[in-house]
């Protein structure tokens, strides 16, 4: 059996890592199967694949449909940024169809048994390229897995439906995005909600020394007779990830005069070349200056294995904006027994039992979040207490291991629909 794999970035992201899991679990739950992975360039991904045996094809993906998208439209409104990502569609129909092609041409040379989808872009060009095939000789099964709310996105949402006839199965990250994947859908697309894991290994409680932090960051290293309580949000640059809010927060909590001394962390940086989508790191530190909070906020970059950055810090704060699908931060973080603050909507809000495992907050209100600052930095037994119980929530609920059951049954459910709908 061979299983193709499609991913619309060569960077690495939550998807890409959640993707890393379910190809591990596939080796284990189909160990005779040949794994194979189309991405649009090297990077992370593709050497991360590598390592763990699985081949890889690279399709590049031209700038003009690297930069399409509507996710700077979501929450927003006006006819001129539609108008605006409407030209820059048609614009890039040549470059879609062309590569739509050298899909085709690629995966007729591959002839996989199973293909599994890992974004918006390639469940897309997969319809273009006639995959899954709408003639009546026999095609392998196309999985889609949802890592997005497809009803939020203004234009895909409109052609979303058409382009899944014939799916055999989509992966839902929650039961939030199970939800809106089911409206969105062709019907008759079965939709299997599986949570992202976390490989508990890498993710777990160890000692670590939050200066070091400050080492990446560039800032002064603080005196050691008055360490900083050290609050971290990791994610990539999209605007609606809340690293604007985090700096709200940071303004209001260092005015808060029972505030013990705080030190604030983004980490990551833009990943996606869908245009408006994303913070520059210059606009956020402009904020920073703007807000006063310049000397107490530290930037740092994308880190590859970012273990370490959570269990440096005292609290690791989620700040999204918008319903997060899933929120694989979250996770990580918890599985390395640190006191996780959530912005609590969508997939994120079924990921912790609030007050026991972690704290959840309003989407958007720096107010509730720099208040849920304050009273974690100002109580290092709660802090503990949260940490330890959420490193146990995430062996339980999220452990790589129990992936693998997961892969097995739905790629069983995916063949069994293409092989109920062929001609007898």
């Amino acid at each position: 059996m061979r299983i193709v794999f499609l991913n619309p970035v060569a960077e690495f992201g939550g998807a890409e890592r959640s993707l890393l899991s379910w190809m591990r679990a596939a080796k284990h739950a189909l160990p005779a199967a040949e794994l194979m992975l189309v991405v649009p360039g090297e990077g992370l991904l593709s050497r991360r694949a590598r390592e763990q045996g699985i081949q890889v094809e690279i399709l590049s993906l031209p700038e003009a449909i690297a930069g399409l998208g509507d996710s700077a439209l979501r929450g927003r409104s006006g006819w001129r940024r539609a108008g605006s990502t409407s030209w820059r569609l048609l614009r890039a129909c040549p470059a879609v169809v062309a590569y739509a092609r050298r899909l085709r041409r690629l995966l007729n040379e591959l002839r996989p048994d199973l293909i599994h989808s890992n974004g918006i872009k390639t469940h897309l060009a997969l319809r273009l390229a006639n995959w899954p095939r709408t003639s009546r000789t026999r095609r392998p099964p196309v999985v889609w897995h949802l890592h997005d709310f497809v009803g939020s996105r203004p234009m895909v949402s409109r052609i979303v439906r058409r382009a899944s006839r014939g799916v055999a199965a989509a992966v839902a990250v929650s039961e939030a995005v199970a939800k809106d994947g089911r409206a969105a859908l062709s019907a008759g697309v079965p939709v299997f909600v599986v949570y992202n894991v976390v490989d508990v290994d890498r993710f777990s409680p160890a000692p670590a020394d939050g200066r070091r932090l400050d080492e990446l960051a560039g800032l002064p290293a603080a005196a050691d007779e008055v360490q900083p309580v050290r609050v971290v949000l990791v994610a990539t640059y999209a605007r609606w990830k809340g690293q604007d809010i985090l700096l709200e927060a940071a303004a209001r909590a260092l005015h808060d005069p029972h505030c013990p001394p705080i030190r604030f962390y983004i980490v990551g940086g833009p990943i996606y070349r869908t245009a408006g989508s994303q913070f520059s790191q210059q606009e956020l530190r402009d904020k920073a200056v703007q807000l006063g909070v310049a000397s107490r906020v530290g930037f740092i970059g994308f880190q590859d294995d970012p273990a370490e950055v959570y269990r440096c810090g005292d609290i690791v704060a989620h700040a999204s904006t918008q319903p997060e699908p899933f929120g694989l931060t979250i996770i990580e973080a918890m599985a390395c027994g640190r006191a996780v603050i959530v912005s609590c909507a969508g997939g994120a809000a079924e990921l912790f039992t609030e007050g026991q495992d972690a704290v959840g907050v309003c989407p958007g209100d720096p107010g509730a979040l720099a208040a849920a600052i304050v009273r974690l930095a100002s109580d290092p037994v709660e802090r503990t207490r949260l940490g330890h119980n959420a490193s146990k929530t995430a062996l339980a609920r999220f452990c790589e291991a129990g992936l693998v059951k997961h892969v097995a049954g739905v790629y069983a459910a995916a063949s069994a629909t293409v092989a109920a709908s062929e001609p007898a």
